[in-house]
């Protein structure tokens, strides 16, 4: 089997999912606690609704707090629904764990249901060096030669960014075609330089119109987890840079601008990063477009100002999205 996606696949807007939860899913005894409905509903509306392509099981994915029969069960489940409706769709299923041959045990899996991208962190029980992170993903490259792979590059997450010389040597290896970045700093430029257009940098859809005015040539795609509040606004965005309408682009970002206000992970990410999960989950079910569901252990609390800037966030959102279908 040939590597089905590259860099020029990775385009336009990526949506990044979390697991749907059924109730209960906050109890330590609960197992089995993935809402397998809204899952292949959430897969079939976001594809309906346009988005360009998905990444599943990162931090707000749950990939840390999800038993293996759980992700294995939601993974199957999201494969079988982008197998039937969407079979070309780029699909990046996370697959990070605490060391390599979990992970490779988890990108057999993948492998097994005919999935050919994945979307990868790195074992952070303790930082990495450089040196150490570069064989950990070179090492997967050569096991799994056919596998696509989008990094995940958090720092708080993982310790750390991913240094611009290792991003230099695995923008070399075809199976790297992208990495989900955290934010346009100083240090994207330096990046984008390093890669040499041998693999797409993806910035927040916040950021998008900035990095596609500085780099109009490598800066062809977003992630966006807020699409799962709704993909309109993002939707919207892209075709407005795709058809150069450079003040509809202004206008959504500051309206998306406008939504993040009080969100925590806008105005202090380290702090945000403590209730990642937590936080997301209220955003998306007070945006409603769909059921995220409880926390999974441990992470169950939130101090309560957090907690309403997150559902203020959900609010806004919906609230932008009902502009944009009202305008349309």
């Amino acid at each position: 089997m040939a590597q089905k996606f590259g860099v020029n696949d990775l385009r336009g807007v990526v949506a990044v999912t979390p697991t749907p939860a059924l109730p209960g899913a906050g109890e330590l005894a609960g197992r089995d606690t993935v809402d397998l409905e809204e899952t292949d509903r959430m897969i079939r509306r976001l594809i309906a609704d346009g988005v360009d392509g998905i990444i599943t099981n990162g931090t707000l994915g749950e990939m840390a707090t999800l038993t293996l029969t759980e992700w294995q069960a939601f993974t199957r489940r999201v494969s079988e629904v982008v197998s039937e409706v969407a079979p070309d769709l780029p699909l990046f299923i996370g697959a990070t764990t605490l060391n390599t041959r979990d992970t490779v045990d988890r990108i057999r899996f993948l492998e097994d249901l005919g999935i050919q991208g994945v979307f990868l962190g790195r074992p952070m029980w303790g930082g990495l060096g450089a040196d150490t992170m570069a064989a950990f993903y070179r090492d997967i490259a050569d096991t799994f030669p056919d596998m696509a792979m989008v990094l995940y590059d958090n720092p708080e997450a993982f310790k750390g960014p991913i240094p611009s010389p290792v991003y230099a040597e695995l923008a070399t290896l075809p199976q790297v075609i992208g990495a989900k970045y955290i934010a346009l700093t100083p240090k994207f430029a330096v990046d984008i330089a390093a890669v040499d257009g041998k693999m797409r940098l993806l910035p927040l859809e916040s950021d998008w119109l900035a990095t596609r005015t500085l780099y109009p040539d490598e800066a062809l795609g977003c992630w966006s987890s807020s699409a799962l509040c709704g993909p309109e606004p993002v939707l919207a965005l892209r075709d407005a840079l795709a058809s150069g309408n450079l003040d509809a682009a202004r206008h959504l970002t500051h309206r998306i601008d406008w939504t993040y206000e009080p969100f925590l992970a806008r105005t202090n990410f380290p702090e945000f990063s403590k209730y990642n999960v937590t936080l997301e989950k209220l955003r998306f079910d007070e945006a409603g477009y769909i059921n995220a569901g409880p926390a999974r252990p441990p992470f169950l609390t939130a101090p309560e100002a957090y907690a309403e800037g997150a559902r203020e966030n959900g609010r806004r959102w919906r609230h932008l999205v009902d502009e944009i279908t009202t305008t349309n």
